[in-house]
């Protein structure tokens, strides 16, 4: 079977990265969600094919990033579906250069290979960001990797 994109909206995405994210909890907000199901595209009610992976793109977290026309992949998460990760990737590029963003970031850890980005067209743009949001002033647990992310780019590089 082949993969068809699915419009999905940020509860129906959370749902899914909550059962299937390796270390990232739901997000709070976003600018779209994208799910990627396995099998034919059917309407709603009906026999829905399975979702297989979904991407929530959001505001870039990085201040300097927040220029209106810039978007960040903030979760991808899949069931290990062949090829989900790259096709929601690629998916999430025309989508937010069809609503007139013109650069989408993401972020991984050092040990994922980085594979799929590279398939759907990111550049590698190197070490970025890191550490704990946690300060004297405004307390906080962290419940997400802290250290250092290496930074992709699909658009204005």
């Amino acid at each position: 079977m082949s993969l068809f994109l699915v419009p999905m909206t940020r509860d129906e995405a959370n749902v899914f990265v909550e059962q299937h994210h390796r270390h990232h909890k739901p997000v709070v907000g976003h600018i779209f969600a994208l799910g990627a199901a396995d099998g034919g595209p059917t309407l709603r009610g009906d026999d829905v094919s399975p979702i297989v992976g979904v991407a929530i793109i959001g505001r870039p977290v990085a201040r300097g990033l927040q220029d209106g026309w810039t978007v960040e992949v903030t979760r991808v998460a899949t069931n290990g579906h062949r090829n989900a990760c790259s096709f929601l990737y690629g998916a999430c590029w025309r989508a937010a250069r069809a609503l007139g963003y013109r650069k989408l970031v993401t972020y991984t850890l050092p040990e994922e290979g980085g594979a799929s980005l590279r398939a759907a067209g990111f550049t590698l743009i190197g070490e970025a960001g890191g550490g704990s949001w946690n300060c004297k002033s405004r307390p906080r647990v962290d419940k997400h990797p802290t250290q250092t992310k290496l930074r992709w780019e699909r658009g204005a590089v």
